[in-house]
């Protein structure tokens, strides 16, 4: 059942009934993916906290904001482009943008990593609310800020498994209102070495993906941006340069404002996150395993070496088990965020480091409540 508390004193109260009586519940946003990861047991309690939705500060000369959890990532960037900065984070896949909140708790990131790294090094500030209703802070609103244990980083990607979070103070970018992406095409090799010489170089792309739109052939698209239309022109220029010296075909193409919400064309039906190093990259997109996903489209940062996939059409679990071990073999790790009815594969796999998750959640939630069977890293979907 969802419980959706108009406002933060009624929000604490539940809880703390809930604490009472050991109930186990899920913290959410919006709502808006609550189906992806473990599945939810049908009979434990979700905690929407779409009612804290205030702008608490925005410190525009500072390019800091403070905002409740349950704002809109929509309604948070139309916000801040009236002026002129933005939140750069990727939009999440399959649906609404959901909450600001909710994006944090799942911590994931694409191509922007490539410029304005992650999330979770946006996040200054935070403040939560614990198992037991008492309310906690770490952080604070000003960039400079790294006394004590950096809270922040933890919850960033705990998918509500050790606190509900209930506000935000991130670090803004100002607007770049010139721009424009750049596709480069041929051997895949090729492509890999102009990867790197990119990276080498002091040109600075705002993304650099390795992108497949399920035909089996990979390219890269770089965008970049900058202040003024020359700037974004000599960036091009030299990015032409040393594609020509591999040799490589581009393309110059239009580039979709960031603010605006992409229209998702994936239905996903299933849809894997990867992370691995940014190195290894090109050896999984030659893998058997990789080779073997037809009609899956792939967008993978190349210099973060994280991404996703997905389809429409359903995969037998055995194909998706030995790309799982293809990236595991290569140092990383795959998620699956959505799966189809009768996958019975896990969302994730145990990592080396599961008695540390483990201890961690225990100091954080003694009564086990919080997102039973959805604690990243550990594999435990027998809620």
């Amino acid at each position: 059942m969802s419980h959706s508390p108009a406002n933060r004193s009624d929000l604490i109260n539940l809880v703390r009934q809930w604490h009472q009586s050991a109930t186990p519940w899920s913290p959410s946003g919006l709502g808006t993916r609550l189906d992806w990861g473990p599945p939810l047991h049908p009979s434990h309690e979700v905690l929407s906290c779409r009612h804290l939705n205030r702008v608490i500060d925005h410190a525009v000369d500072d390019l800091t904001i403070t905002v409740e959890a349950g704002l809109p990532l929509q309604d948070l960037q139309d916000l801040l482009a009236e002026q002129g900065q933005w939140l750069p984070v990727d939009w999440p896949r399959a649906g609404a943008p959901g909450s600001i909140g909710g994006l944090v708790a799942r911590g994931l990131a694409g191509g922007l990593r490539q410029r304005h790294l992650g999330v979770r090094d946006q996040i200054i500030g935070i403040g939560l609310l614990r198992t037991d209703g008492v309310e906690a802070r770490a952080g604070g609103r000003v960039v400079k800020n790294v006394a004590g244990y950096d809270l922040m980083r933890l919850l960033c990607g705990s998918w509500g498994s050790l606190a509900l979070i209930t506000e935000l103070t991130l670090r803004l970018q100002p607007v770049r209102s010139a721009r424009s992406s750049l596709l480069v095409d041929g051997d895949l090799a090729a492509q890999d070495d102009f990867r790197n010489a990119v990276l080498r170089s002091s040109l600075t792309p705002e993304r650099c993906d390795w992108i497949n739109s399920g035909d089996g052939s990979w390219r890269l698209r770089l965008v970049v941006s900058s202040v003024s239309d020359q700037a974004v022109e000599d960036q091009l220029l030299r990015l032409e340069t040393l594609a020509l010296n591999q040799p490589l075909s581009t393309e110059r193409q239009a580039c979709a404002d960031p603010l605006t919400t992409p229209i998702d064309a994936s239905p996903s039906a299933q849809l894997l996150r990867l992370v691995l190093p940014p190195a290894q990259l090109q050896e999984l997109l030659q893998d058997e395993a990789m080779t073997a996903l037809k009609s899956w489209c792939w967008e993978l940062a190349a210099g973060a070496g994280c991404g996703d996939g997905w389809c429409d059409a359903a995969t037998p679990d055995h194909q998706l088990q030995a790309l799982r071990r293809s990236v595991s073999r290569l140092g990383g790790e795959m998620t699956l965020l959505k799966r189809t009815a009768r996958s019975t594969m896990p969302a994730w796999v145990d990592r080396p480091s599961r008695s540390l998750i483990e201890a961690v959640k225990r100091q954080f939630d003694p009564k086990l409540q919080l997102s039973r069977g959805r604690l990243p890293g550990v594999d435990q979907e027998t809620l």
